[in-house]
């Protein structure tokens, strides 16, 4: 019977006394004697500790996230732009996070001032295209007439031109948002190290405009739009006097040919019927008179509100078909 009172004595004593803890999947944790660091353990399972000695301070080993708040900040024109950036971080050494940080709050806390100051950093020393582009690929494509709307008849160096003169009043990426979240990451990894943190990554998750430079914005775009659309404007007007000239030429082109071939025939006619009259003539020489006066009074009689005489040569056909 005392002997079953001592084992249970013993333990009772060993569970009130918890010596053995557990290091789930996913975490890892440091032993802390009168808090000095004796010992780091990374292995998942059952572990063993000094009773009411050792302290067991746990920390995650998979990889966290950590979101930042948008924030204004001023590019290299002085502009301002909201800067939303998030990162992926994990404690990779936690002998040096637990002297440094101790907790994990600590740690989200010391990211946000270590990515938001070099994110800054690096947003001031470049202009505001290279946060908001990654390429420059709207102004390298090529551009045809069909998808300009310009139809066929405008060649490719004119297309050529307009699309030179709308780049003109674009600058140029020379890094691009992109390589710029690289650059962040490189300057915020050489400053987590000594905090037993390893940067993963630093994504820009969102870049908007402040509402003054979203006018200004707005205001550029506008302008540049308009000035394209001038250019095919322009574009538009000569095709439309080449097309009037050529056009007007052409007119003159047929007018020409159909008023020489109408005096041509004109001729022709005129030729033919004093042939015909000379035939006549000879024929008849007495009737060609009678029909040529016929022929006149017809056109002059209805003409005359009142004839003085009619005594004279050229009515003689009127009293005798002889003309006598």
């Amino acid at each position: 019977m005392k002997t079953v009172i001592v084992i249970a004595a013993i333990v009772v004593g060993i569970v009130i006394a918890q010596p053995l803890y557990v290091i789930d999947e996913g975490e890892q944790a440091v032993i802390v004697q009168m808090g000095r660091i004796v010992r780091v353990v990374t292995d998942a399972g059952l572990h063993i500790k000094v009773p009411a000695i050792d302290q067991v301070v746990r920390y995650p080993k998979r990889i966290l996230a950590w979101d930042g708040e948008a924030k204004s900040m001023p590019t290299l024109e002085k502009q301002y732009i909201w800067v939303d950036v998030t990162a992926r971080w994990r404690i990779s050494d936690p002998q040096k996070f637990y002297e440094s940080i101790t907790t994990v709050s600590s740690a989200y806390s010391k990211l946000g001032e270590i990515i938001d100051s070099e994110v800054r950093t690096v947003v001031a020393t470049n202009n505001l295209r290279e946060s908001v582009r990654n390429t420059n690929l709207l102004l390298e494509q090529e551009l045809s007439p069909e998808l300009l709307g310009l139809g066929d008849e405008i060649s490719e160096e004119q297309v050529s031109t307009i699309i030179s003169q709308d780049q003109s009043s674009r600058e140029p990426i020379m890094r691009g948002r992109r390589q710029l979240a690289e650059e962040i990451l490189a300057r915020s990894r050489r400053m987590v190290p000594e905090y037993g943190i390893e940067l993963i990554d630093v994504v820009t998750r969102q870049i908007r405009y402040s509402d003054e430079l979203t006018q200004s914005v707005y205001a550029r775009m506008i302008k540049e739009r308009n000035q394209i659309a001038q250019e095919y404007r322009s574009e538009g007007e000569g095709k439309k006097a080449e097309w009037l000239g050529k056009t007007d030429n052409e007119q003159r082109s047929i007018l020409s040919a159909a008023y020489a071939q109408a005096e041509k025939t004109r001729g022709d006619a005129d030729a033919e019927a004093a042939r015909i009259y000379a035939q006549a003539y000879s024929r008849n020489r007495a009737f060609f008179e009678f029909y040529r006066a016929l022929e006149s009074y017809k056109a002059t009689l209805p003409g005359m509100d009142k004839t003085l005489s009619t005594n004279t040569d050229y009515f003689r056909y009127l009293y005798s078909p002889t003309g006598r």
